[in-house]
């Protein structure tokens, strides 16, 4: 099974040997569930009527006057729990219902993942258990409430920088000693295999969805589609609908922090080497002796040092561009959406739109670009008042 779960060289299967039959577990039962008529009717069903699929393509007109050419915003922010991850949560909890789990374990960064971990726990009546990072318990003090709400326990995971990275570290721990009754529903297209290719089918409503609306709205496909990458779940969703379209070009936006130059960031892709981090072989900050580099961004959902191995063969292939926005061209982005569409952005997603701005004018006045915008921005309006504090 090392074998398996190849994107190129990258991707695989990297883990304690307490781990390989619950992943062959998890594979096999992947396999025969996702194309089972029962299975496929109630996720379908609840897709509609819980999580509200669906999600609109919007031309934001004012945001697309202001940059110059045509943006579309595909609303996965009003997907049931403001974000993408409710899409994945939904068919990995499924999943462990149809494999006779009980329990449910999740990491989270900015609180979105276990946020919707915890609401497909409470739907399905099952013992949910949250791992985040101190750091991002305190930044995301909103989601972490929501959570205790729905009936989930959040663990504090106080190692390394108390973030994503340091969450999944301690879940997987967790997980290795309760494989029994447990199933450990992993946030984004990253990991070991069979992860990756499990994140990317739930995800890949988004970007099937995304092909059929632009094509009954403009009668041809987009120019660009962009999306945030941090573990690029969302990216990997929506590019998948337009993978085979050499035309559409592909792009994902890193979190560049403060500065690419000063280290202090999170592009892994931009920036990272080759190694390997929690099961898989990808691109990775790491020093010269191999030790993860620590990171930072305005937005926790993107605080993370590794990156999806699809992503990684995108790069090399050259099907995908990987690009970098800083933080304070985010917070510039946050502002000028809200202010001219009267929505509010996920931080996360504000770097695909802090690309855009940038690209103001150098493209063509038709061109066509959609844009993941892959959560809301309740969550981070704190973050945005503490960085960018409202005048009276």
């Amino acid at each position: 099974m090392k074998y398996k779960g190849r994107f190129g060289d990258y991707g695989g299967f990297y883990v304690p040997e307490v781990l390989i039959p619950v992943l062959e577990e998890l594979e096999e039962a992947f396999y025969r569930f996702y194309q089972d008529e029962h299975f496929v009717t109630e996720l379908a069903q609840l897709s509609k009527d819980y999580n509200g699929r669906p999600t609109p393509l919007y031309y934001a007109r004012r945001f697309s006057e202001y940059v110059g050419f045509k943006v579309y915003l595909k609303r996965e922010d009003l997907v049931h729990g403001g974000a993408h991850k409710g899409n994945n949560t939904l068919g990995q909890g499924l999943l462990a219902k149809y494999m006779g789990k009980t329990k449910l374990i999740a990491e989270t960064g900015a609180g979105q993942h276990g946020l919707a971990t915890a609401m497909i726990g409470a739907l399905l009546g099952m013992e949910t258990k949250i791992f985040m990072g101190v750091t991002d318990i305190e930044r995301q003090s909103v989601n972490v409430h929501k959570m205790k709400l729905c009936g989930a326990e959040v663990i504090p995971v106080e190692g390394g920088t108390g973030t994503l990275k340091d969450a999944i570290n301690d879940a997987l721990r967790y997980w290795t000693a309760h494989v029994m009754d447990t199933f450990y529903l992993f946030g984004s297209a990253a990991g070991p295999h069979p992860y990756p290719t499990i994140v990317k089918y739930f995800q890949s409503c988004i970007g099937s969805e995304t092909r059929r609306q632009i094509l009954e709205q403009i009668g041809r496909l987009p120019d660009m589609v962009v999306a945030c990458v941090g573990g690029g779940s969302n990216a990997i969703g929506i590019f998948s609908g337009f993978l085979n379209d050499k035309d559409v070009k592909l792009i994902g936006v890193e979190a560049g922090g403060r500065s690419l130059a000063s280290g202090k960031h999170a592009a892994s892709l931009t920036t990272g080497r080759v190694g390997i981090l929690h099961g898989a072989k990808a691109y990775l900050l790491q020093d010269s002796e191999g030790q993860v580099n620590e990171t930072e961004s305005v937005s926790a959902g993107l605080d993370y040092p590794a990156v999806g191995p699809e992503h990684c063969l995108l790069k090399d292939t050259g099907r995908a561009q990987y690009v970098a926005a800083e933080d304070e061209q985010v917070l510039d982005a946050f502002e000028l959406l809200c202010k001219k569409e009267g929505i509010l952005p996920a931080l996360e997603s504000t770097h695909a739109l802090a690309y855009l701005i940038s690209q103001k004018g150098k493209l063509n006045s038709e061109t066509v670009v959609v844009v993941n915008l892959s959560g809301r921005g309740d969550k981070d309006v704190s973050i945005v008042e503490k960085h960018r504090p409202l005048k009276d």
